[in-house]
């Protein structure tokens, strides 16, 4: 478990952050940059152990400039040393290596609550027992085959470790860049002999407690039988105790609020995910819900002096066209 971050180093992160942006010359727009403040403080204090990074610019480019801010940022704080970029075919990441691990171990060992729902069928249906679906099983072997690659033990000891030596040789071979003297960990070809899509595996690398499951084949049902329902928008945000973080207008939404109220920034969005409307029906009441977010707050009570609060909204999204 990683060290419990203070106020004071929150701010000189914040700091070097911006000033290693400008060393490098990228010049992200005001919400990209905020985003990549509230990214990377995610990633710092446990809240999350995978982010997708899908603003900022296009790849090539963009691996380039996250690979350089990196190695500026590593320099100057031991904080950033976990930080690297992950890519999965044409998706970019950033990491926090140790963090993945933990959240891979949960996951193996039961003790993060994930759940399937088929969205091949309509309606969607919640998977009962997913060790009876053969997609299930695939995911949990991809989640296996990411233990390997990441195993938490070397994690705790090594705050830099040789990832690959866990590695079979078959998938060292297969995989690009797996390098700890690299800042960049290529799984390009990690779903190349699996039904699962890229989708549903970021459903559970992003931390969500719902994973959308579906075939390789059954995309565009996928996609109509998600487009054609209502569904519940679940927003976790957070509120930081520092002034460098950028401000945001309040949320005008129905909250549940975690923590004490603070003088610092206004809620930012930490993450958010769907589910379908009747799988959702009593929102934030719901077991699965709860549970989140209690493991959520389990994280918050160790970052608290950054984080002055969590919440989570519970919003309707009528029907409407969706991308998978």
């Amino acid at each position: 478990m990683r060290g419990i971050m203070e106020a004071r180093e929150m701010d000189e992160a914040l700091k070097l952050l911006d000033s290693s942006l400008s060393q490098i010359k990228w010049r992200l727009k005001f919400p990209a940059k905020r985003r990549l403040q509230l990214d990377v403080l995610a990633l710092c204090t446990g809240m999350r152990p995978v982010v997708m990074i899908d603003y900022g610019g296009k790849m090539p480019e963009l691996q380039q400039r996250l690979c350089a801010l990196l190695k500026l940022i590593q320099k100057e704080l031991r904080l950033f040393q976990n930080l690297k970029v992950m890519v999965i075919e044409d998706m970019i990441y950033l990491i926090h290596v140790q963090g993945l691990a933990e959240h891979i171990h949960s996951t193996l060992n039961s003790k993060l609550t994930l759940l399937l729902v088929d969205i091949e069928r309509d309606p969607p249906k919640m998977l009962i027992d997913a060790e009876k679906n053969s997609l299930g099983l695939q995911l949990k072997s991809i989640q296996k085959l990411f233990s390997s690659l990441f195993s938490q033990e070397e994690m705790e000891s090594d705050p830099s470790p040789s990832l690959g030596e866990t590695c079979t040789t078959d998938t060292r071979s297969s995989i690009h860049g797996f390098s700890s003297q690299s800042s960049v960990i290529d799984l390009s070809n990690i779903l190349e002999h699996t039904e699962i899509t890229l989708p549903t595996l970021n459903g559970w690398l992003l931390g969500y407690p719902i994973v959308y499951l579906f075939d390789k084949e059954h995309i565009s049902e996928a996609t109509y039988n998600l487009s054609a329902k209502p569904l519940h928008i679940f927003r976790l945000s957070v509120s930081s105790t520092s002034k460098n973080i950028f401000l945001k207008r309040p949320l005008n939404l129905l909250h549940y609020r975690r923590g004490a109220s603070t003088k610092g920034s206004q809620p930012e969005e930490l993450l958010s995910f769907t589910v379908p409307y009747e799988l959702s029906m009593r929102g934030a009441k719901e077991a699965w819900a709860e549970a989140f977010l209690g493991s959520m707050q389990q994280k918050w009570e160790r970052c608290s002096q950054v984080w002055g609060s969590l919440r989570m909204d519970v919003t309707e999204c009528h029907a409407q066209a969706i991308v998978l």
